[in-house]
């Protein structure tokens, strides 16, 4: 493997053949040639990823992972597992790649599974800031990722494009979908993800835990219930000279939602 020192700011790996540098923090990710980019598409994942398989000598592996884990849809036995998940991640990203990530809970069943290629989860009333409905009326591509961390310490990632349907809109043609998992647990709208990816997250590095039960406050705007100033931010910034002008937050055109 050379070091291109041609870039002083950041470690870049120069491709095998010497003709194309590849960055190493940071900045894009090239292919080498027409024909190995070519050869490059037939599989998943992006050209960055798949690049650097070849750079770093994992092709083999991830290969065989791509062809023995990877589906395009939900199979029986991950349509199981969703089932009985209680919480997942949810990694989004705004237009310019800025990205968000954050954590969905329930009861289980709480993601429904409406088909092989298509699972919906539950936007409740929260804090008001919308950062992951934000980003995907911006742009629609969504990671999720369920761990047992329970039962069989394994986990499920799901990616695909996602799209925001109002509650009232998506029980018109799903009219099983619960009305309250729990009480103050009323869905104001659902995100419906289309699948394009589905594949294990191995189990080696997945801690094992006990649930234990405890008493949420479930739609509550009590700061001390949320948590309250956790972290000490409100605090510290009551002791601190206020900026001479206010920050200014760009304006976006937002996607149409489903259901207005």
């Amino acid at each position: 493997m050379q070091v291109n020192t041609r870039y002083p700011d950041q470690s870049s790996i120069m491709a095998p053949n010497g003709t194309e540098p590849v960055s190493h923090a940071g900045g894009d990710l090239r292919s080498r040639s027409a024909t190995e980019q070519s050869a490059e598409q037939k599989w998943p994942g992006s050209q960055g990823e798949q690049l650097l398989q070849q750079v770093y000598g994992s092709q083999t592996r991830a290969q065989r992972f791509y062809s023995d884990q990877m589906t395009n849809q939900l199979n029986d036995q991950m349509i199981e597992f969703v089932g009985r998940m209680e919480m997942a991640f949810i990694a989004t990203a705004d237009s310019s790649g800025e990205c968000d990530a954050s954590l969905r809970s329930g009861p289980p069943g709480f993601i429904r599974v409406l088909g092989a290629r298509q699972v919906a989860y539950p936007e409740y009333r929260g804090n008001g800031v919308m950062a992951s409905l934000g980003n995907i009326s911006e742009n629609p591509h969504i990671g999720i990722l369920m761990i047992d961390f329970v039962q069989d310490l394994i986990g499920l990632h799901i990616n695909g494009k996602a799209s925001i349907h109002e509650d009232a809109t998506l029980r018109a043609e799903y009219p099983d979908l619960p009305t309250e998992f729990e009480p103050g647990r009323t869905p104001e709208r659902w995100v419906v993800v289309s699948v394009e990816e589905a594949y294990i997250h191995c189990r080696k590095h997945i801690p094992k835990m006990a649930p234990v039960a405890r008493t949420r406050s479930w739609g509550t705007d009590d700061v001390k219930r949320k948590g309250g100033d956790y972290f000490g931010v409100k605090s510290q910034r009551r002791t601190q000279t206020p900026p001479a002008c206010p920050v200014q937050i760009p304006r976006v055109a937002p996607h149409p939602v489903a259901g207005h």
